[in-house]
């Protein structure tokens, strides 16, 4: 079966798609994340074909839809890519009145800048909260908001990363401590589920962190006592909420600038 090699690939979102929680082996501070890890899979599929991936990833911890449509697709058109993938909404559905409607008609009018623009685009739903206890009254947002993903991914050619229907990522194994990010584990499912989506064969058979000395992981979830959950991330974050702060309020993408990946991640 045919399909496309893709040469420049840039990956917007929030936290999830920066990488948070998937520590990047040998830098202090320094995350890898599901679309960092894409990207050397795709650089490793143009490699059979002579050709190279570029790789820009303009997402930033705390960002929300508006913030997605206003500044990182306008961006991402700047720098010419043909593949974009989008994964944000998780911030927005948790507002009190977030409308789940709203938001995807806000959405989709920049997916459908970025489709005129001849790119492919990777566009991703909502995990289902169902298996976290704090997330759970947001299931039925979630919900409606994936349906208007599905239809979005319809009349605009996008492509469906499906995450809500992965059985696997209610593993407690595949979220951080904090409950809400992916661990590095669920980080490599992402990549690989992100793969098989844009049809890119792709098996994991390790990395630079299967090398590497290893440091002390995160806790998983059900390590963390729920007193301690509650101190250390979930009333901090209630407290952020409500003084309408993030904690990527100044910060910029961590990589703004296409570069060549030098191999699977």
């Amino acid at each position: 079966m045919s399909r496309t090699t893709f040469t420049r690939y840039v990956a917007l979102g929030d936290s999830l798609t920066e990488g948070l929680c998937d520590s990047a082996p040998g830098q202090p501070d320094a995350f890898l994340g599901w679309a960092d890890r894409l990207a050397g899979i795709l650089d490793g599929d143009a490699r059979l074909s002579g050709a190279t991936v570029e790789f820009a990833n303009l997402a930033v911890r705390g960002r929300r839809i508006a913030d997605v449509v206003d500044a990182q697709i306008p961006h991402a058109l700047e720098l010419g890519p043909d593949l974009v993938s989008v994964m944000v909404g998780g911030s927005d559905l948790m507002s009190p009145a977030a409308d789940p409607d709203a938001l995807a008609v806000r959405l989709e009018s920049g997916i459908r800048s970025l489709r005129a623009s001849g790119a492919t685009v990777l566009l991703a739903n909502i995990f289902d909260p169902q298996f976290a206890f704090f997330l759970k009254p947001f299931r039925g947002r979630a919900a409606v908001f994936n349906a208007n993903i599905w239809s979005i991914a319809r009349d605009q050619r996008a492509i469906v990363l499906d995450v809500w229907g992965v059985r696997e990522f209610r593993d407690p194994a595949m979220w951080a401590s904090d409950r809400v990010h992916l661990s590095t584990r669920g980080h490599r499912l992402l990549a690989a589920q992100a793969a098989h989506a844009l049809g890119v064969p792709f098996a994991q058979i390790g990395g630079p962190e299967a090398s590497a000395p290893p440091d002390d992981p995160p806790a998983p979830p059900d390590a963390v006592p729920l007193r301690t959950w509650l101190r250390v991330y979930a009333i901090p974050w209630v407290a952020r909420r409500l003084r309408h702060v993030s904690t990527g309020d100044g910060r910029g993408p961590k990589l703004p600038v296409p570069r060549t990946v030098g191999g699977p991640h």
